[in-house]
């Protein structure tokens, strides 16, 4: 593990979702590089820490800090900041439906303060080229398959060369086979850009198949195992 400063670093976190204690005492480290699962049943709690990461659920505790933010003390006017250096794949894509694959892209370059029309279309072919995407952008949407949704999603959260890619059961709405590729993109840009990665996701198999550090939720705690070959226990009394 790097010694540097963690891009994330929540030590003794209280997370609440309205007004219920959903994971208490988080302690999740995370630095340049890593590649993390939040994995756990339903309801125990992994989007809420999602949530909570790019400011949307209230907490507290001793430390709670993304790169430069501090969340215990943010303002409501500096979580969009927040947000420009994160990148976020949920599970349903999120597309905006109504326009072409490239006026998606240019309207998260707009919202996030790009200004000049060259660099956002040279910011668009960089990202769509990467994702092996760059003949679609004049598609709309719905013309394409959901592994091509999915890889536009994540064409999306690299826009602003984000530190951390918070990926949200990126694969569920996948085929094993289109999972995979999926996993291999996010693999790949996790290890040539050292994006750091943190992933939910219920698949055992897919943390198997691509190791990283894992963290099971149950019981309202949220802790790191150890990843080895035998299923992960998701029943763990903590």
């Amino acid at each position: 593990m790097s010694d540097e400063r963690p891009i994330i670093e929540f030590i003794d976190v209280d997370i609440n979702n309205s007004d219920t204690l959903v994971i208490e005492k988080l302690n999740l480290v995370v630095h340049e590089g890593d590649f993390v699962y939040i994995t756990g049943k339903v309801g125990s709690g992994k989007t809420s820490i999602i949530r909570s990461i790019i400011g949307e659920n209230y907490i507290s505790g001793d430390t709670a800090r993304v790169g430069d933010f501090n969340l215990l003390t943010i303002k409501n006017k500096q979580i969009p900041y927040l947000r420009r250096y994160l990148g976020i794949v949920f599970q349903d894509f999120q597309l905006l439906m109504d326009r072409t694959i490239h006026d998606n892209l240019e309207f998260v370059l707009k919202a996030t303060g790009w200004k000049k029309g060259p660099e956002m279309e040279e910011r668009i072919s960089e990202v769509l080229k990467q994702v092996g995407m760059e003949t679609k952008s004049h598609k709309m949407p719905h013309q394409l398959s959901g592994g091509e949704q999915q890889r536009i999603a994540i064409a999306r959260s690299l826009l602003n060369k984000p530190g951390i890619i918070l990926a949200d059961e990126p694969t569920g709405n996948l085929d094993n086979e289109t999972a995979l590729s999926i996993m291999d993109l996010i693999q790949r840009i996790n290890k040539e850009d050292k994006t750091a990665i943190v992933m939910v996701t219920h698949n055992q198999h897919l943390i198997k198949q691509y190791p990283g550090r894992v963290f099971v939720c149950g019981n309202s705690q949220c802790r790191e195992v150890v990843n080895s070959d035998t299923e992960i226990d998701l029943d763990l009394d903590f």
